[in-house]
């Protein structure tokens, strides 16, 4: 544990050493205002952490691995990441999403070679997304700053009358064919949400736009070297990190003019306690989580055996077949079930990164949702749709790591019953987290910010939500 300097000289404090955390404090510091951030664990990092769970010489992500939205984000695009040792390794297909009878929905990085692959699909697939990526920075920046005004308001005017429908509704009305719809399904589902709901094309929509802009990339060695850059860009303008130092009461905290919280809605309340004005009490109370996830990580011996070849060389797998199989799968988890087939998401991150296993050697990480809190094991339904789409996958396990739900909550207290989107991502939450207001960073506590993915624009690897708080609370104290 590193000590902070004399409490008295901080002008900035934050709580949460993850992307945002961090995010808001290289803000704070870029600014000239004395920051230091404090973090309950051992290491810095949140979401963004490598660690050797399996066998010695195999580098696995705890938690996120790829990372369409850090390429994307403005925020980080102000850093200089690069000369800090972020590489980003982009696979030769950014989506695969595998079908029975081994064919294949293929998201390739060019929209035109995407389209051919799409047979019939292939106009109504060129119609969604060429326009979009023609200006995919303009709606990217939108949607990272939702309460701002849009940077491409034509655009996004049309995107916005396809991203408010079910991702169902649209792809079943868009499309004729098995792929592109689970193609634009898959993607939707990363939300957590119905996919029968509303705004949930938006989602896939989004993800997509990503994959064909900047890719599906993972950083080379792991995500670990993101958070790395991070602190060493906070360290460089003067900032301090101090670990395994937890805070159980925003009283224990050194006075400063700006206190940013990278924590959800649940450990405000508990920090907070009385500080906490009783209307906004009750707004954080009625703040609603999404479901967990159950997460695999494995040493394997080789790579994935997919019956679809060109599955193989995608970085990001979506499994478990057709929209309605999804869809049916997701309802199942929001009803408070297991279902018998989970939409699983499956990385095989060495697929662009062989810098994580022993030459020859590979990894596989994977997720399926799960009632929130659930501490049901899913290996052996997640091992089964794997092996349903690459037989013989269970003989290149050499081992494996699993982290239940609640488990992940453990992990990391944000990650409240395993949602790791910090909050479910419904049409009433998207841009309302966790309060209706113009500026929902700020808390009616004095000096108080929230920044982590409780509020606008959500969850990911981004730092949007850090950047925003900070720039906010720089607007007040100056």
């Amino acid at each position: 544990m590193s000590e902070p300097r004399r409490t008295s000289e901080f002008d900035a404090v934050v709580v949460g050493s993850g992307p945002n955390g961090l995010m808001a404090a290289i803000t704070m510091a870029r600014a000239g205002r004395r920051t230091v951030v404090f973090e309950a664990a051992p290491t810095p990092g949140g979401g963004s952490r490598t660690a050797a769970l399996t066998e010695p010489g195999f580098l696995h992500d705890v938690c996120s691995s790829v990372h369409p939205t850090a390429v994307a984000s403005p925020a980080f695009a102000s850093l200089p990441l690069a000369e800090h040792g972020v590489e980003w390794c982009h696979p030769e297909i950014p989506l695969a999403h595998p079908l029975d009878g081994g064919r294949a929905g293929l998201l390739h990085r060019s929209v035109e070679a995407t389209a051919v692959g799409l047979g019939a699909d292939a106009a109504a697939y060129r119609a969604t997304f060429t326009r979009l990526v023609a200006q995919a920075r303009g709606v990217s920046e939108t949607l990272f700053s939702p309460l701002g005004i849009p940077h491409v308001p034509f655009t996004m005017a049309r995107f916005g009358l396809d991203a408010i429908r079910s991702v169902r509704g649209l792809a079943d009305h868009r499309y004729s064919g098995d792929e592109a719809r689970a193609l634009l399904g898959g993607a939707a589902a990363h939300s957590m949400v119905s996919l029968d709901a509303a705004g949930t094309a938006g989602y896939g929509l989004f993800l997509g736009l990503l994959a064909h802009a900047v890719g599906w990339p993972v950083a080379r060695g792991g995500s670990q070297a993101i958070t790395d850059a991070l602190v060493a860009e906070l360290r460089a303008y003067g900032g301090e990190v101090v670990t395994d130092h937890e805070v159980r009461d925003l009283a224990d905290l050194p006075p400063a003019r700006s206190t940013l919280l990278d924590i959800t809605p649940r450990q405000l309340l508990a920090l907070g306690g009385d500080r906490v004005p009783a209307r906004y009490r009750r707004t954080l109370r009625r703040y609603r989580y999404g479901p967990g996830v159950f997460k695999v990580d494995w040493a394997l011996s080789e790579p994935v055996p997919w019956t679809n070849p060109d599955v193989r060389r995608a970085g990001t797998v979506h499994v478990g077949g057709t929209i309605a199989e999804i869809a049916d799968a997701e309802a199942a988890v929001l009803a408070g079930r297991v279902p018998n087939r989970p939409f699983v998401l499956f990385v095989q991150a060495t697929v662009a990164d062989p810098s994580r296993a022993p030459e020859g050697r590979h990894t596989g990480w994977a997720y399926c949702h799960v009632p929130n809190g659930s501490t049901v094991d899913r290996t052996d339904a997640i091992e089964a749709q794997v092996e349903r789409f690459a037989p013989g996958f269970r003989d290149t396990i050499l081992a494996r790591r699993t982290m239940h739900a609640a488990g992940m909550e453990a992990y990391d207290a944000n990650y409240v019953g395993g949602d790791i989107n910090g909050g479910a991502g419904t049409l009433r939450q998207i841009f309302t987290r966790p309060a209706v207001s113009p500026r929902p960073w700020v808390t009616p506590i004095p000096g108080v910010y929230l920044c982590s993915s409780a509020t606008p624009p959500g969850g990911g690897v981004h730092g949007m939500c850090g950047w925003h708080a900070a720039r906010a609370a720089l607007r007040r104290h100056g």
